[in-house]
């Protein structure tokens, strides 16, 4: 839905007004599993890459916390810690997302992952699997600083001795999504536009063969939209954001807490 709904120069039959109109119009029309088209693509690439980047997370956090606030919570070290562990898993990601989107456009030419990765390997060659990569590590980085900072912060809040309590974590993890996701929406406009290489936007302003660059799609996103058009899919995106990262939180919460409780019965 996201992804539809932040097209810039959408096909008449692809024109949204908001999040429920665009599932029940993208079910009606394309069928009930058309919204999780390409889903398994992203699935594949989010076990490797969340591994590696709550390991980074973890072990960053404590380190720089040890430094800079003696052993306390230190608010710049959860921000630097989570900006790190985004580089390893966009790294990962980042092919993983130019797929999906891909496969999510409107009348998209691809019938399968694999045909995806075939075609755009042999028209657009290895590097459009990475184009967006520094528009993404831009987004994700301002994006995990916040979404970091406020999880630490609201866990400070409303479970101040750090227990393992499944309640807190959820609320947190669920307001550290959203105010991290619409605070870096613009960038997320920008990097879908860089993804899908929309052909009636990019012509539309005059624009003949690839968009590149992160400047290149803000200049364009303005051409096409104005300001409101940094603004495109904020509610999809807070919407989708707000449950992910309440699950990945209590998730990540609940293993924390059964290994290190496994670790202190073992030493006992």
């Amino acid at each position: 839905l996201q992804t539809r709904m932040q097209s810039l120069q959408p096909d008449p039959k692809a024109q949204y007004r908001s999040v429920y109109e665009a599932l029940k119009k993208i079910v009606l029309t394309e069928g009930f599993w058309r919204p999780l088209r390409g889903i398994n693509v992203t699935m594949l690439g989010a076990g490797p890459a969340h591994a590696m980047y709550f390991a980074c997370y973890e072990k960053m956090k404590k380190s720089l916390s040890d430094t800079l606030q003696h052993g306390g919570n230190s608010h710049l070290a959860n921000g630097i810690a989570g900006s790190v562990a985004t580089l390893l898993h966009d790294a990962v990601m980042n092919p993983a997302e130019v797929v999906k989107q891909r496969m999510q456009m409107f009348n998209s030419p691809y019938k399968s992952v694999l045909a995806c990765i075939r075609t755009v390997q042999k028209t657009e060659g290895f590097g459009a699997f990475y184009r967006s990569y520094t528009t993404q590590l831009t987004m994700n980085v301002p994006f995990q600083a916040i979404h970091f900072i406020t999880y630490e912060f609201m866990q400070e809040q409303i479970n101040p001795h750090r227990d393992y309590n499944p309640r807190s974590h959820i609320i947190s993890g669920a307001i550290a999504g959203a105010v991290a996701a619409a605070a870096t929406t613009p960038l997320d406009v920008c990097k879908t536009l860089l993804n899908t290489q929309e052909n009636m936007a990019l012509s539309s302003v005059n624009i003949s063969g690839h968009l590149s660059g992160m400047v290149n799609a803000f200049k364009t996103v303005y051409q096409l939209g104005g300001i409101s058009g940094y603004f495109r899919g904020v509610q999809a995106r807070v919407i989708y954001q707000m449950p992910s990262t309440a699950i990945a939180w209590s998730v990540y919460e609940f293993f924390k807490y059964i290994l290190t409780k496994h670790k202190l019965d073992k030493r006992t």
